[in-house]
């Protein structure tokens, strides 16, 4: 599944740091705008992984449906 976010970063002094606006939690930082780039797509997966494992664990058990939910904005 594939989904877009956005990314914002910005230039503070010799570091660039990064965030995605739509994901709290999601932040990184890099000496490159290439290494913030990597690091923030590597911290948006484990935060994606990390919620799904605490839903899956926090539904065990549980009598719960499941389902795809498109959302345009």
């Amino acid at each position: 599944m594939e989904r877009i976010f956005t990314a914002v970063f910005e230039k503070i002094g010799e570091w660039y740091i990064g965030y995605v606006e739509e994901l709290p939690g999601a932040n990184a930082q890099g000496r490159t705008l290439d290494e913030v780039r990597g690091n923030l797509r590597e911290a948006v997966e484990l935060v994606l992984r990390s919620n799904r494992e605490l839903a899956e664990n926090e539904l065990s058990g549980k009598d719960v449906i499941r389902e795809e939910m498109k959302i345009a904005y």
